[in-house]
């Protein structure tokens, strides 16, 4: 990355620090702002880089109440724990959402990157 780049960078990291806001985390889980679909899907988790954090939204990733009497194929729909609830995310219905409607993280599923981020890649490459 060029210097100028990283300047950019850690000035603005430095002006939201300043405010007294904090940035939002890759991998942060937040309670789903969407109230028709909050009972079958309660969280969302950011799975969109830290980088892209000017940015007035965030890529986010459903994740959905486990079902157990339906089959969900396991690359594409990961568990994750989130409160010691098992979730499926749902790679498939990955979607951008407005940053503002994203209040406050409840969780952080870093730790079950690689099978997000395996997901994804199932999305996108088939693998």
């Amino acid at each position: 990355m060029p210097k100028t780049r990283i300047a950019k960078r850690m000035a603005y990291q430095a002006q939201i620090c300043a405010l007294g806001k904090s940035l939002m985390a890759q991998y942060d889980v937040y309670v789903n702002p969407s109230k028709s679909a909050a009972d079958g899907i309660p969280y969302v988790v950011v799975i969109q880089s830290n980088l892209l954090d000017a940015l007035a939204t965030r890529l986010t990733m459903p994740l959905a109440i486990s079902d157990a009497s339906m089959k969900t194929p396991s690359a594409l729909c990961p568990v994750v724990m989130v409160k010691s609830q098992r979730l499926h995310a749902l790679a498939h219905f990955a979607a951008p959402l407005p940053a503002k409607l994203l209040k406050r993280p409840i969780a952080n599923v870093a730790a079950q990157a690689s099978a997000l981020v395996s997901a994804m890649d199932a999305v996108l490459s088939g693998f």
